[in-house]
């Protein structure tokens, strides 16, 4: 396989963009009410600690990816098999986001289109994007970001004329105890979307300056969470903690009651185009690290081939993994996120960073 690079910014803008994804559809944390934005910022120090352990593992395993991490450290007995399951995991989130992208598309803009053909033009023009490679898909990182932090930032401005907008709907702070938020922190805003940034230690190993590793994940978590924060601020002056916890959309909900001198209305399309950005970061990482994974695990020098092939499975996916939209989200934001994930996040990466510490040890001391 022709070696390829990408430079620390461009995975940081890629990343930055993977974090929002669908959080910035779906909202996280509504349990907590008020104390949101609070549960944002504690979920942020935990996923510090998340990256901090991907960063030791990609120091402890120069040069490889995560499932040559997998494969050098269980073996092939033990290995390979949970190297096919975090596969199997990398596509099925894919399908997952791709779904909550199709639902959001035909609930707002595209209701008379069906969603398998929202769905499969889509992951046309993403397969198209990842075939040419990872340098590719840094410089389109790189073309989109921009566009996506301008997006937001009129968003912003434009929340702060909503004339509900109210920042005592954030009090009072603590008003539920601090139960409530550790149970929002742990597992749930945690793993989601914090958690899911493991997908970074298959591209480490594509920095041109390795040195960097570090600062960018680290970058990633802290900017990322910062800014999923001052996002929630906001969203909850203008809805307050009641109508937010019913709001399928939330950021789209408070859009919508933007009204400037009742002229400029309807910023919709400005949503739609921010959140198709963030669906392309996301769905873009897991299926390329599905596919490398694979390429890997097969031993073969192209992913082309491959990549095509799971265009054609993820789209019939994520139609197949709910039968409505209730349940589909029940699913992933309860059993999947809260059971599943930390196994995935927290629980293996831990294990192997053990067992690295432990096998640098034996090495260093039989070198003696």
């Amino acid at each position: 396989m022709e070696k390829e690079n990408i430079s620390s910014l461009q995975l940081f803008y890629l990343f930055i963009g993977f974090e929002f994804g669908t959080t910035i559809i779906l909202g996280v944390g509504e349990g907590a009410r008020q104390d949101e934005w609070l549960v944002l910022l504690i979920s942020t120090l935990c996923g510090l600690i998340l990256m901090g352990i991907y960063i030791l593992l990609a120091a402890l395993y120069p040069n490889q990816t995560f499932v040559q991490m997998l494969q050098v450290s269980l073996g092939k007995f033990l290995g390979y098999p949970i190297i096919v399951i975090y596969i199997i995991y990398f596509i099925y989130i894919a399908g997952r986001v791709c779904r909550d992208f199709g639902e959001l598309m035909v609930t707002t803009i595209l209701v008379e289109t069906p969603i398998v053909v929202i769905i499969g033009s889509f992951m046309v023009l993403m397969i198209y994007c990842l075939r040419g490679g990872i340098e590719t898909f840094g410089r389109m990182g790189e073309a989109v970001f921009p566009l996506f932090m301008f997006s937001l930032g009129i968003i912003w401005i434009l929340l702060l004329t909503v004339k509900s907008f109210n920042i005592s709907n954030l009090t009072p702070i603590l008003g539920n105890g601090l139960k409530p938020v550790l149970t929002e922190v742990f597992p749930s805003v945690t793993m989601f979307p914090f958690g899911e940034t493991v997908t970074i230690m298959m591209f480490f190993p594509f920095l041109n300056k390795k040195k960097n590793a570090g600062k960018a994940g680290f970058a990633v978590i802290l900017i990322g969470g910062i800014l999923l924060t001052i996002n929630s601020v906001l969203i909850l002056s203008v809805l307050g903690p009641e109508i937010i916890q019913e709001a399928q959309f939330p950021l789209l909900s408070a859009t919508r009651l933007v009204s400037i001198a009742d002229f400029l209305e309807r910023f919709d399309a400005i949503i739609i185009l921010m959140m198709v950005a963030g669906v392309f970061f996301k769905v873009g990482i897991y299926t390329y690290s599905a596919a490398l994974g694979l390429s890997q695990l097969i031993k073969v020098n192209t992913m082309k081939s491959i990549l095509l092939g799971l265009g054609t499975i993820i789209t019939p996916l994520s139609l197949l993994i709910g039968n409505n939209l209730v349940s589909f989200l029940e699913f992933g934001l309860g059993f999947f996120n809260n059971k599943v994930q930390p196994i995935m996040q927290l629980l293996i990466p831990l294990l192997l960073l053990c067992i690295g510490f432990i096998r640098k040890k034996f090495l260093t001391s039989k070198n003696n």
